[in-house]
This record gives C-alpha cells, sequence and structure tokens, in this order.
C-alpha cells in the first residue's frame, strides 16, 4: 500500500465525512441504525459509480486512484496545469509546483471538484474567470504564493466555496467586491501577507463568514468600513499588526461575534472607551500588547464573556470592585504581566470564576479576600512569583487537596526558613506554626498635637511595623481618605504633609496602620489661627491671604514657610517689565511705518498775517492792506 494512497484516502474520508457532518447539521436529526444502513448502501452504489468513471485516462504526470476520486499532482515541477482531469473528480492537489498564472477557465468541465489545492507555487497572476464552472467547489487553497493583488472577478463562479486560503502571499491591497459571489463562504484565511488597505467594500456579500484571520499583516488601523457587512461573523483575529488603538465603535456591526484575538501589537497601548460596544464576546485575547492596565471601561459591558487573556502587558495592578460586571467570567489568565498586587475584592461578583492564571509575575502574596468565593475555583497558576509564605497564603495551603496548581508547583521565596520550599511539601500539622503573620504596630506614639498661624507647612509623622509589612493611610477631619496629591498629602514614608496651613483644615486626623494579621491607629490634632483683618494690610513683609513673602523658608512644625522668596519676586517683576517694554518698542515700530505711508514731511512752515494797525486804518478796505509773513520751523 503506498503513501500516496493513504494520503489520498484520508483526504476523501475527510471529505465524507464532513459531508455526513453537513448533511446532519441540515437535516437536525440523529442517526438511526437504519440510516446507517443505508447510508452504507449508497456510498457501495457511490464507489461503483467512481470506479467506472475512473476507469479512464488519468492526466499527465499525475496518480488517479481507481476507487477514489482524487487526482494527486503535487511535487511533480510542472509548470502548467495537466489537461485531462476525469470529469468525476472531486480532489485535485497541484501543491508544491512551478505554476506562475492560473488562465481564464483554467478548470472548466470539473463540474463535481469539490476540493482544489494550489498551495506553494509560484503564483503571480490569476486572471479573471480562472475558476469559471467550479460550481461545487468547497475548498480553494492559494497559500505559500507570490500573489500581489488578485483581480476583481478572479472569484467568478465560485458560489459554493465555503473555506478560501490566501495566506503567505504578498498580496498589498484587498479590492471592493473581490469576494462578491463566494455568498457561502465561512472561513477566510487571509493571514502573512503584506497588506497596507483594506478596501471598505471588500468584504461585501459575505454574509456568511463566520472566520476571518488577518494575522501579520501591515495594518495600523481596525479596518472598521470593511467589517461593517460581515454581520454574521464569529471569530475575529488581529495579531501581529501595527495597531496603535483600537477606536470606538469599531465592531459595532459584529453583533453575533464570540471570539476576538488582538496580540503581539506591541504599539497598541490603549482602547477607547466604546471600542468594544456592540459585542457580545465570549472569549477575548488582548495579549503581547502595550497595555499599562486592564481595560476596565471597555470591557465592563461585555456580561457573556466566559474567557479573557491579558497576558504580557505591562499591568502591574488588578483594582478592586471594576471587573463586577463580568458576571459570566470563568478564566483570567495574567501571565508575565510584571502584576505586583491584586487588591482586595478584585473579582467580586465573579461567582462562576474558575481558573486564575498570574504566573511569571511579581506577586509576594494573593489574599483570600480577592475572590468573591474560592468555592468556584478550580486552577490557580502561582509559579514563577516571588511568594512570601506567610498567613496570607493560608487559604492556599487548607485547600491544596482540591485546587489545582498546574504548570511547576509554587514554591515559597520568603522568609528566609521557608526559601525553596515547595508548597506541597508542608505537612498538615506544621502549616499553622509556619504560616503566621505579626499585627501591624505604630511605632510613633508621641502626641502630636500642633498649633500654627494659616500659611506654614505641618508634617505628621505615622511609622510602623509589622509582618507583612502594614500599608499607611490617613483620614481627614472628615473622615475621608487622604490621597497622595493635593495641597494636604500622604507622602511615601507615610507622613502626612499640610502644606499652607487654612482655617478649615482644623481638627483631628487619624492614621490607620494595617495588614493581613491587624490594625493600629493613632489620633493627631491640628490647630490653625487665621490672621487679624487689621495685620492683612501692615507695613514690613508682603501678605496675602495670610501668606507670607520673605527670602527665607523653612518647613518644621509650626515654624514660617512661605510660599515665594525674594529670587521669585525679582524674575517675576522683570519679566512683567521686560514685556511692558516690548510693548512700547512695537507701538513705537508701528507709529514709525505709519508716518512713512503719509509721504515726506515737512519740517517748516510760513505763517501771513495782517497787523491789526494796519487793519483798522484803512477803513476796512482790502486793496492796500499791508500783510506781515513769518517762519515757524517744526519739531
Amino acid at each position: 500500500m503506498s503513501y500516496e494512497w493513504l494520503v489520498t484516502t484520508s483526504v476523501y474520508l475527510r471529505i465524507v465525512g464532513n459531508e455526513e457532518q453537513h448533511l446532519c447539521q441540515q437535516v437536525g436529526l440523529q442517526m438511526s441504525v437504519a440510516a446507517d444502513w443505508r447510508r452504507l448502501y449508497w456510498w457501495a452504489v457511490l464507489q461503483w459509480i467512481v470506479a467506472v468513471a475512473f476507469s479512464g485516462p488519468c492526466a499527465h504526470r499525475c496518480s488517479c486512484l481507481p476507487k477514489l476520486p482524487i487526482v494527486n499532482c503535487s511535487s511533480r515541477s510542472l509548470a502548467s496545469v495537466p489537461e485531462g482531469f476525469p470529469d468525476a473528480t472531486q480532489v485535485i492537489s497541484l501543491a508544491s509546483n512551478r505554476l506562475k498564472s492560473l488562465t481564464r477557465r483554467q478548470f472548466y468541465g470539473l463540474r463535481h471538484l469539490r476540493e482544489l489545492d494550489l498551495s506553494e507555487n509560484l503564483l503571480t497572476e490569476i486572471e479573471v474567470e480562472a475558476f469559471v464552472g467550479l460550481q461545487s467547489l468547497r475548498v480553494l487553497n492559494l497559500a505559500h504564493n507570490r500573489m500581489k493583488i488578485i483581480p476583481v472577478g478572479a472569484f467568478s463562479g465560485l458560489s459554493n466555496v465555503q473555506f478560501l486560503d490566501i495566506s503567505h502571499n504578498e498580496i498589498l491591497v484587498l479590492l471592493d467586491d473581490m469576494f462578491r459571489e463566494m455568498r457561502l463562504l465561512q472561513k477566510l484565511e487571509a493571514s502573512e501577507n503584506d497588506l497596507v488597505f483594506i478596501s471598505n467594500r471588500a468584504f461585501s456579500g459575505l454574509v456568511n463568514l463566520q472566520e476571518l484571520n488577518l494575522d501579520r499583516c501591515n495594518l495600523t488601523s481596525v479596518p472598521v468600513e470593511a467589517l461593517s457587512p460581515l454581520s454574521g461573523l464569529l471569530q475575529l483575529k488581529f495579531c501581529r499588526l501595527g495597531l496603535r488603538t483600537v477606536p470606538s465603535n469599531a465592531f459595532r456591526q459584529l453583533g453575533r461575534l464570540q471570539e476576538l484575538r488582538v496580540s503581539h501589537c506591541p504599539r497598541l497601548d490603549s482602547l477607547a472607551a466604546n471600542s468594544l460596544i456592540g459585542l457580545n464576546l465570549t472569549s477575548l485575547t488582548l495579549s503581547h500588547c502595550n497595555l499599562s492596565s486592564i481595560p476596565y471601561s471597555p470591557l465592563h459591558h461585555l456580561v457573556y464573556l466566559r474567557y479573557l487573556d491579558l497576558s504580557y502587558n505591562p499591568i502591574t495592578t488588578v483594582l478592586s470592585n471594576l471587573l463586577g460586571d463580568l458576571l459570566r467570567l470563568q478564566e483570567l489568565h495574567l501571565v508575565a504581566t510584571g502584576l505586583l498586587r491584586v487588591e482586595p475584592g478584585a473579582f467580586r461578583n465573579l461567582v462562576h470564576f474558575r481558573l486564575l492564571n498570574v504566573s511569571d509575575n511579581r506577586l509576594a502574596t494573593l489574599e483570600e479576600s480577592v475572590f468573591h468565593s474560592v468555592i468556584s475555583l478550580e486552577i490557580l497558576r502561582l509559579d514563577g512569583n516571588p511568594l512570601s509564605c506567610d498567613c496570607r497564603l493560608l487559604w492556599v495551603f487548607r485547600k491544596r487537596s482540591w485546587l489545582r496548581f498546574e504548570g511547576s508547583p509554587p514554591t515559597c521565596i520568603s522568609p528566609v526558613h521557608l526559601q525553596g520550599r515547595v508548597f506541597h511539601d508542608f505537612a498538615e500539622n506544621e502549616i499553622p506554626r509556619l504560616f503566621t503573620c505579626r499585627p501591624a504596630r505604630i511605632l510613633t506614639r508621641k502626641p502630636q498635637d500642633v498649633r500654627t498661624d494659616e500659611g506654614h507647612t505641618v508634617l505628621f509623622f505615622c511609622a510602623a511595623d509589622g509582618d507583612p509589612a502594614p500599608s499607611i493611610m490617613w483620614l481627614n477631619p472628615k473622615r475621608s481618605l487622604v490621597t497622595s496629591s493635593g495641597r494636604i498629602r500622604v507622602l511615601s514614608n507615610g507622613t502626612l504633609e499640610v502644606r499652607y496651613a487654612q482655617v478649615q483644615d482644623s481638627g483631628y486626623y487619624l492614621c490607620i496602620a494595617s495588614n493581613a494579621a491587624g490594625n493600629d491607629s493613632i489620633s493627631v490634632s491640628l490647630r490653625v489661627r487665621g490672621f487679624p483683618a487689621s495685620s492683612r494690610n501692615r507695613s514690613g513683609p508682603f501678605f496675602l491671604d495670610g501668606w507670607s513673602f520673605s527670602a527665607g523658608q523653612t518647613s518644621v512644625n509650626g515654624t514660617h514657610p512661605f510660599p515665594f522668596d525674594v529670587k521669585t519676586l525679582v524674575i517675576a517683576v522683570t519679566m512683567g517689565f521686560l514685556s511692558f517694554l516690548s510693548s512700547v518698542a512695537v507701538c513705537f515700530v508701528f507709529m514709525f511705518f505709519w508716518s512713512q505711508s503719509k509721504g515726506q514731511i515737512k519740517h517748516t512752515a510760513t505763517i501771513e498775517f495782517v497787523p491789526r494797525s494796519v487793519a483798522s486804518a484803512s477803513g476796512g478796505g482790502r486793496g492796500g492792506m499791508e500783510t506781515g509773513r513769518f517762519t515757524m520751523k517744526l519739531i
């Protein structure tokens, strides 16, 4: 039995199996025993018909099997498509040859052909109507060729094709209406091309397309308009592209899309808030990109999402209470993101959560409080993290009998006496003794009651220790949390800073140090005195709303901090003076050019006048009037 016979037989059996499955899906009934016998009977009849049809000659330099409608012409160094294919042929393989072009009606007459493989050739040109006459064709493989463009009309006559592979070519553009006659196409493989542009109507007519693969192309943006006709699309892949962002309404018309995969796009650092609007995804992959945080806003409406992969993005924190809208989420993958912390309540409301993969990160711990409930959790990947084996991970050890870790087993990195020990190595009786924590304790217990004037800066100290290291937070007199920014802020060392204190800042501030083992707190007070109204206009140093401006500045409790010094005032006055001079200079220049436009300027003026005595002597007559004249110089 030859190798060719085995290959071709397997291909044919796959076709027969696909046809039977397709028939079952259309009819929607289970095959009964009687139906199986009928199918066997008609299969025997078909084999007899095929054997008779294939009793004639085969195409030149090809292999025809006497009992199967398959012609194998692969790897024969063919420079052109041979002639003489039997009319009943259903499968033709012309792969791995030297074909460079396909002419018009190249395969005309093969009405029963169902699968045509032209992969791994040197095809650069396909003429219009090259496949006319192949009305029964279901699979067309044109992968691994050298086509740069496929003309409109090249796929004419292929109204029943369900799978088309044009991957691994050099195609630059997908033209309008190039697939318009392939109305039954279900899967289009167009990866590994040089695509730089997809026309708006390139996919027009593909209403039954279910899978589209556009991996490893030169696209720099999502072809929003081109995707809009694909109303039946179920799976979409955008991998290894030059995408920088995903705009709003990018997939709005793809209401049936279930799986979206965007990966290996190193320039993609943001998703618009409405980028995934209109989708009802069950699976979403956004891996190997440049997202610095989980895209909470684009995700919040995906209530049917079950699988989410955000691996290999620079995401350091999973914030609390922001994923609760993903009610059906079952799997979350955050592999190698540099993850440092998963906040308590991060997975609240995720009642179906069964798999969390946070391997190869920088997590020191993962507390039970991050989950809504650990009852549904089945798989937890913690390997590759610098885990601190203390009371925060005690819940993992108590549930390790039914919780699967998969991959490499988690290993303790700290404390020192547990370093290198694998989770499975611990005995039940030693876990309560080894996995302990020391409650948080505030060290600065000295009372801090400060009274100061307006405009001063005040510091309140709150140092604490514990195992694990406690976190410190401050509450203001209104019992609101003080943040790390603003005029009143918490410094990185836990110190509370009140800058340019105001009267309304007065009151009691509360410092709380907390860790997994317990909390500790202290209270401090601040009283700020306002300036009398008369002192705001006094001579001496310059005052503005209680702020004093002088050359020096200190920053100690109750001392004299000033927001501006002499140097700052000098610079401000100098800049104002220079601005004034420049304005005056501009005015003079404007006046100069305006005067030049009025012509030559006269510098002297001659004025004639009549003396009063001469005018009265003449009796009002004008004939003998004597006049005077003088010249005046203009400055």
